[in-house]
């Protein structure tokens, strides 16, 4: 049990380095993408999709965040999440002796399928469209205020620039530390009983079931189910289908932004059935990709 507590540090403070070095980066455009993501066209979806691809949590709050305050669509908020993809792409991009290389091909099939559904989304939800649309126009001129996972408003222009590219960034990755670590040892222990093995014998059981298991593991809040849905197809337990399915449906912490929101709790069941459908579709779609 030792290890488990040792390995699982390990892997936070790796992630608690990462994700501060990112949130650093993005404290400089962050507002920058908030107002890209509200401009009122068709090609939000796109957008929203690009950005999802960013490898980090935040990017899936930060979207929950912005539609809980009706700044950007329905259809936008379900291809950023389609198209994140956590820890997972790290991983596979590691995987430099093995299939690396169809990290790119998970990218393009979240992208495109993000663009489309977002779009789809939009195009079906009217009323919601025209709820953003008219909120905007009630915003407009007005010195709009974001903001940022740790409450503070990224579009304040007389923020300290210490306070907001440093202390700021550094204070959420501290958080999202204390609850990567938590998880790694709740999962680390639960691996430690349950062993590796038979989980990834769970979802590799039967390929034509691999992609609906792994949409139930990728329901999951958290990074640590779509680094363990990574690392069943790097070890060629799951084929690629179940990988896409698994990682499109997980939107880290995103879905626990909207549900904590009870005036949006409707509409946070609609996104979770578009996620999972979209995601069944893929996987299913795609399952014949070793």
């Amino acid at each position: 049990m030792l290890d488990v507590f040792v390995d699982s540090l390990l892997d936070s403070l790796k992630v608690l380095a990462f994700v501060f070095v990112i949130h650093v980066l993005l404290s400089f455009f962050e507002g920058k993408i908030a107002r890209l993501l509200e401009k009122k066209n068709r090609l939000a979806p796109l957008l929203g999709s690009l950005f999802g691809i960013v490898p980090e949590c935040g990017v899936s709050v930060v979207a929950a965040d912005l539609y809980t305050k009706r700044h950007i669509t329905m259809g936008t908020l379900v291809a950023v999440f389609l198209a994140c993809s956590d820890e997972a792409l790290p991983l596979l991009f590691a995987d430099v002796t093995g299939k690396w290389y169809m990290g790119f091909a998970l990218l393009g099939v979240k992208i495109v399928a993000g663009f489309l559904a977002g779009f789809l989304v939009d195009l079906i939800y009217v009323k919601g469209r025209k709820e953003v649309a008219g909120h905007l126009d009630q915003c407009e001129g007005e010195a709009a205020i974001h903001h940022g996972c740790c409450g503070h408003e990224i579009d304040d222009a007389d923020e300290n620039p210490w306070r907001e590219h440093l202390l700021h960034p550094f204070v959420h990755s501290l958080k999202i530390f204390a609850y990567v670590l938590t998880i790694n040892i709740l999962f680390g222990t639960l691996i430690y009983f349950v062993g590796e093995e038979n989980i990834n014998s769970f979802l590799s059981a039967n390929v034509y079931l691999s992609p609906l298991l792994s949409v139930l593991v990728g329901m999951i809040p958290n990074c640590a189910s779509s680094v363990l849905i990574a690392q069943s197809y790097v070890l060629g337990k799951i084929p690629f289908g179940a990988l896409v399915a698994g990682l499109s449906v997980n939107a880290g912490l995103g879905m626990v932004v909207l549900y904590k929101d009870k005036k949006n709790l409707k509409d946070a069941f609609v996104v979770l059935g578009i996620l999972i459908a979209v995601s069944l579709a893929l996987g299913y779609g795609l399952i014949w990709i070793a």
